[in-house]
């Protein structure tokens, strides 16, 4: 089965990308794999706290998922996998898909603010000639209903 991979992130254009990745597997019978990456930096404290932040992150993470994964289960018909990993996004992104052979396609939301379409998507769009995968970038700004018509 084709495994829509979809990056979990606190980005408003993340919720798009979640969007288009379930919708597409819906309709090609695919699955959705969504990975979310603690950034090192979030957790480079002292033992104790670094332990205690890690766990908030992961708490906080799951918590999100489910709410994604609530709403692809109900409307779309399709039950997501969590990953989490620690580290760089764009090294972790090319990890999982080097894991997952089934991933098929990369699924990012580009931002519409003035900081363009966001630093992963810059990073991946450097990569894209590398990857093992295509890369679909999502506009943020697009109504559920273009989505909706375009998947």
């Amino acid at each position: 089965m084709r495994k829509f991979l979809v990056v979990l992130d606190d980005t408003r254009e993340c919720l798009n990308a979640m969007r288009f990745a379930a919708m597409r597997a819906n309709h090609t019978g695919g699955g959705v794999i969504i990975l979310s990456v603690i950034p090192p930096d979030e957790y480079q404290h002292w033992i104790g706290v670094a332990e205690i932040m890690r766990e908030e992150a992961r708490e906080r993470i799951e918590a999100h998922f489910e709410v994604f994964a609530k709403w692809m289960r109900d409307r779309q018909g399709v039950e997501p996998e969590l990953v989490i990993r620690e580290g760089e996004p764009v090294p972790e992104i090319i990890a999982v898909m080097d894991e997952h052979p089934e991933i098929g396609v990369l699924v990012l939301g580009a931002g519409s603010g003035k900081g363009g379409a966001g630093p992963l998507v810059s990073q991946m769009v450097k990569q894209a000639g590398t990857l093992p995968c295509p890369l679909t970038i999502v506009p943020g700004e697009m109504s559920k209903e273009k989505l909706e018509q375009i998947t």
